[in-house]
């Protein structure tokens, strides 16, 4: 019997869709981390996956019976520019397993190698990066957001050559699927209907089964990613996570947030922030997240129009007035959102100006994004008005005519002052991943082969709403001289 019971529906679909390729060998593969506790959620054993014979699969070394590895073929606009074949280029498929909640979920390992795919790049991953999207992914789990998950990071005792010679890794990462914005893109540049409609009636069967049933399936499916796209790019704002790269082939059609290369969590709010070292002109900001999103779902739909109607000029207006669903879903998930962090339940017409104005005096006084919503869960219920938060203002008598504003406001509301406390405290995390803190982490695991400060990072983040007595520096933000003002996609 095989160690993972795979049941590989991508690999079945035509050729065209894949090629087939194997990870490449690594040298000298040692288990960094291992997810025992998404291990048995997938239903596969720990033990077995810390043994020699599952460190060589997480690394690629070998295969057990019932993989299909695979690198996925897909298109996409990189920074607004298209590219009609993409692919993974670092990555490989080893199948799919249906977990212990009935949930069908891709394996996949993240710098196995070259692949069809690479682009005369050398397939593989350095430590820093992949130490990077564990935490992350680890930490939005842990946060509620949907996200694909770290199964397990290995070292290969190999190294790759970047701007300087580091250290490689392999991730194995989990996910709904590996079914992009850009996939569809990839059939739909070459004209390729019938493809289309293959990818789209899987896509239908695997996320949104209820489609099925619709007189019309593809404008269902549509439907279904704008929603699920407007929820999510929500929770990143309301937790101030930036993506960084949100190119379509970035975008998974499941809803969940894919591909942590230069994203990060802002430190002091400004809707302008941007991490990434190749996004010279800011065009994934973190205020610009929402219309880049719809951007990317208006390519999607191109992509969908021969299958929304027979007759190209009548499927534009189905697919309009599809992408026209998401501005009003995205603003009350939004607004919703924010109410929430403000411990307000009841609505009130002047909500949307109380947020509004709160965002900006953040902004011009340079507060911390996360600090200022869990500290405003203090205030709830203190006596000294605003003195938790205030101080993180540099014009903290501004913040005292916003804090005047929100007393009066939660006046009209009809939690009682603990309960309202208790819910502020469930949506306003205290500890994030901040950056200074990942860079530390990946300094320490380089330089010194220390993974203490990468362990302890992540038990720190598996709760982060929680106080966690003798932690309280994790909810700091950086000293000056600690301050990441870029982060790099590590390809």
């Amino acid at each position: 019997m095989s160690r993972i019971a795979f049941d590989n529906s991508y690999a079945r679909l035509p050729p065209r869709f894949f090629a087939s390729v194997e990870p490449t060998a690594v040298s000298a593969p040692r288990l960094v981390k291992l997810n025992e506790a998404l291990a048995t959620e997938l239903g596969l054993d720990p033990a077995w996956l810390s043994s020699p014979q599952g460190v060589a699969t997480l690394a690629g070394n070998s295969l057990v019976e019932g993989a299909m590895p695979i690198a996925t073929a897909y298109a996409g606009h990189q920074f607004g520019g298209f590219n009609p074949q993409l692919g993974d280029g670092r990555a490989i498929l080893l199948g799919e397993v249906v977990d212990r909640a009935g949930r069908r979920r891709d394996i996949q390992l993240k710098g196995a190698g070259p692949t069809p795919f690479s682009r005369r790049g050398d397939g593989r991953a350095a430590l820093g990066p992949v130490l990077r999207e564990y935490i992350v992914g680890e930490a939005m789990a842990a946060l509620g957001i949907p996200t694909t998950r770290a199964l397990a990071a290995v070292r290969t005792g190999d190294w790759v050559r970047r701007e300087r010679m580091l250290p490689g890794a392999i991730l194995t990462r989990v996910a709904a699927s590996h079914i992009r914005i850009g996939t569809f893109q990839f059939f739909a540049a070459r004209g390729d209907v019938e493809g289309l409609r293959v990818l789209a009636d899987h896509a239908i069967a695997r996320h949104y089964p209820d489609c099925a049933g619709s007189d019309a399936p593809y404008l269902c499916l549509l439907e279904a990613v704008i929603a699920a796209q407007a929820a999510l790019v929500g929770q990143w704002l309301l937790i101030g996570f930036i993506h960084g790269v949100m190119n379509t082939d970035n975008m998974s059609i499941a809803g969940e947030t894919i591909d942590y290369g230069p994203c990060a969590f802002m430190d002091s709010y400004d809707a302008g922030t941007v991490f990434s070292s190749i996004d010279e002109h800011g065009r994934y900001a973190y205020g610009n997240q929402s219309a880049i999103a719809r951007w990317n779902l208006t390519r999607l739909a191109e992509a969908l129009l021969p299958l929304l109607a027979e007759d190209v000029d009548q499927a534009i207006p189905i697919a309009q007035a599809a992408l026209d669903r998401f501005e009003p879903l995205f603003q009350s998930g939004l607004v919703a959102g924010f109410r929430r962090k403000l411990g307000l339940a009841t609505e009130e017409p002047e909500d949307i100006e109380l947020i509004r104005t709160l965002l900006e005096t953040m902004q011009r006084g340079k507060a911390d994004f996360t600090l200022t919503f869990r500290r405003l869960s203090q205030d709830a219920t203190s006596l000294a008005d605003g003195e938790a938060c205030r101080h993180l203002f540099a014009n903290p008598a501004e913040f005292d005519g916003w804090e005047s504003r929100w007393r009066q406001r939660l006046e009209k509301d009809t939690l009682s002052a603990e309960a309202r406390r208790a819910a502020m405290r469930a949506v306003n995390p205290l500890f994030i991943p901040r950056n200074h803190r990942i860079e530390a982490v990946i300094r320490a695991a380089e330089e010194r082969d220390d993974l203490a400060p990468f362990e302890e990072l992540l038990s720190v983040l598996a709760k982060p709403y929680e106080e966690q007595p003798g932690r309280e520096s994790y909810a700091l933000p950086p000293a000056a001289h600690e301050r990441v003002l870029a982060t790099f996609c590590g390809t």
